[in-house]
């Protein structure tokens, strides 16, 4: 079983940064894939980023978030600049030991608590 702690949300205005940061309990972190989603009030989850040998992005996103790992300290990160208001949700870390990665939420094993990012206009 490997858990995963999300940290890093907050409130902040259009325009600003956040880093979020999920560290994780497994063992062999290096094998594997992680991953951002999101959902918003009244929206369905959403593929943000993954990180698996290279990195991943949705279209939304592209430019303006970056996912990185520490695989000595097993954390992933989100660094997100420019935020908009749309980017406003909870965003969820996820995770599966595979050697590739996936956009969908459903084949990810493990998730973590979430994280709420509120962006104010």
């Amino acid at each position: 079983q490997v858990q995963l702690v999300e940290s890093g949300g907050g409130l902040v205005q259009a325009g600003g940064s956040l880093r979020l940061s999920c560290a994780a309990s497994a063992r062999t972190f290096s094998s594997y894939a992680m991953a951002w989603f999101r959902q918003a009030p009244g929206k369905e989850r959403e593929f943000v980023a993954a990180h698996r040998g290279s990195t991943h992005y949705a279209d939304s996103v592209k430019g303006r978030f970056t996912i990185s790992r520490d695989n000595a300290k097993n954390t992933v990160y989100l660094q997100m600049n420019s935020l908009k208001p749309e980017d406003t949700a909870i965003y969820y870390c996820a995770a599966r030991q595979s050697p590739t990665y996936s956009d969908s939420g459903l084949w990810y094993d493990y998730w973590g608590q979430g994280t709420q990012v509120t962006v104010s206009s």
